[in-house]
């Protein structure tokens, strides 16, 4: 139902709106407060009943379906505030974070992966194409717009475009002898390909070697360094804000992409290799070419994130960029949900911030990591928040 229908209605009609706004308003909402508390809290206790939180909720989500299905429904009636509201919490969460700059760090640190994810996810999610070079990507990016910037001394605003075009050709270079293979060998062309990359990275003298690239500078917008705090009625954030909002602006960006692509031809013909890649190329879709395309879109996203990661840092090396990083982003899609904007990026908050909120555990942490995952994925196999049937009949 459109908003502007609200007072127009039957009286059934605004309670079923006001029903919906009320479900908008609590999940968000509660969402918020949940990543806040899990964010500022050091006590091993409160970090282990919020993850028994999260996981008895998706367990209610997996055993009550209704429940997933009406809160969905309530965001597409009530879609407008749901934006309004989402963006609010956006702008303000640094506010409420206390000034810790550890906490805005790990929310810049899973945006960008969140990014990373969104963009395997075109190939993953929506055409079942594995991908372990997505951690490739995100260095050539960053190593693109870091040497731009040191050596030549472009400006932040201009080593985005640059790096993403730069990105973009290395992942149709990628996607040619990908066209030869398939299944896991597709996957071991990926995976060949991100090791050379790396050693690459790490044998070039122009790339700093193993050392890396030292004294990127920061982004200066209007005249206000990226390096310094940000001063607001009355109150001082963190210079590490400034990277939230920017991180937070590419997050907004890729889900627009996500949304746009999923309801194009393009997501339609994606889909259509997902399921029979076969049944496809007969019905007229150029196989190859979509193929190459979700290569290019991985890459273009990628290249983004790896610009952004680049300067917050100001020092990259290629241990930042090994296959492991490729594995990381993989598993985040494949926990979130394939398919699911909503769910991937979820799975990348999740799996950003776990390992760092148990470093109580010392050196057992990733144990205990790998054991929260394994028992989401068994309340949720198909990810904390599958992919939803796709309705031809609306474009959706």
């Amino acid at each position: 139902m459109a908003q502007s229908d609200f007072a127009t209605g039957t009286p059934s009609t605004r309670a079923g709106s006001a029903v919906s706004l009320l479900t908008v308003t609590a999940t968000e909402l509660g969402g918020a407060a949940l990543l806040g508390m899990f964010l500022l809290s050091d006590e091993t206790w409160v970090i282990v009943l919020l993850l028994a939180v999260m996981g008895a909720m998706f367990a209610a989500l997996q055993l009550r379906p209704q429940i997933e299905d009406s809160i969905v429904s309530a965001f597409a009636e009530a879609r407008r505030p749901a934006l309004l509201l989402g963006g609010a919490i956006v702008l303000l969460f640094p506010f409420f974070m206390q000034g810790s700059s550890y906490a805005l760090h790990l929310l810049i640190v899973a945006q960008l992966y969140a990014v990373l994810a969104l963009a395997l996810n075109f190939q993953l999610g929506s055409a079942n194409i594995p991908n372990f070079a997505t951690g490739a990507s995100y260095g050539i990016g960053a190593y693109t717009s870091a040497l731009l910037a040191v050596t030549f001394g472009v400006s932040f605003w201009l080593t985005l475009p640059v790096a993403a075009v730069v990105a973009t050709l290395f992942g149709f270079l990628l996607g040619f002898p990908s066209m030869r293979t398939k299944e896991s060998y597709l996957a071991l062309v990926t995976i060949a390909f991100g090791i050379v990359v790396h050693q690459l990275l790490n044998n070039f003298s122009w790339t700093g070697g193993p050392n890396g690239l030292v004294g990127i500078p920061a982004p200066v917008l209007f005249g206000h360094s990226f390096a310094s705090p940000i001063a607001v009625l009355g109150f001082r954030l963190p210079s590490q804000a400034n990277f939230y909002y920017l991180s937070a602006a590419l997050v907004a960006l890729s889900i627009v992409s996500a949304k746009r692509l999923h309801n194009s031809r393009v997501g339609l013909a994606w889909n259509a290799l997902r399921a029979d890649p076969l049944a496809a190329r007969c019905q007229g879709i150029n196989i190859v070419w979509y193929k190459m395309l979700a290569f290019g879109v991985d890459a273009f996203l990628a290249a983004f994130a790896g610009t952004v990661y680049a300067f917050y840092v100001s020092y990259i090396s290629p241990d930042n960029f090994t296959f492991l990083v490729s594995v990381t982003i993989m598993t985040m899609v494949i926990v979130g949900g394939m398919d699911n904007t909503l769910g991937v990026i979820i799975g990348a908050f999740l799996l950003t911030m776990l390992p760092e909120k148990l470093r109580i555990f010392a050196d057992y942490r990733l144990l205990f990591v790998s054991v929260v995952v394994i028992l989401f994925l068994l309340l949720r196999p198909q990810g904390l928040f599958p992919q939803r049937i796709r309705s031809y009949g609306d474009g959706q």
